[in-house]
């Protein structure tokens, strides 16, 4: 992977991890390199099942491969939400 592809994947790793916290209802307890990480990984999973679907690929925005990644993004942070409050 190329340092553009680094810079790339932090970028997009920022904004569907953002996106992914607003859909969250409530105060999270997260930090921002969490949200940052859990979006890297919610984009690069998204963009598999997306890939996997067939809907990566299509004329204009891929709004579906977009609302997957946020979709992730919702549920891995909610998840480790959850587990830094019960404890």
């Amino acid at each position: 992977m190329e340092i553009s592809g680094i810079i790339s994947a932090i970028i997009i790793g920022i904004i569907i991890g953002v996106l992914g916290r607003l859909v969250v209802p409530g105060r999270q307890h997260i930090g921002v390199i969490w949200t940052i990480l859990i979006g890297i990984v919610a984009a690069l999973i998204g963009a598999a099942i997306a890939n996997a679907l067939g809907v990566a690929h299509t004329k204009g925005v891929d709004w579906i491969e977009w609302l997957i990644q946020i979709a992730l993004a919702a549920i891995g942070i909610a998840a480790l939400d959850r587990t830094r409050t019960s404890r």
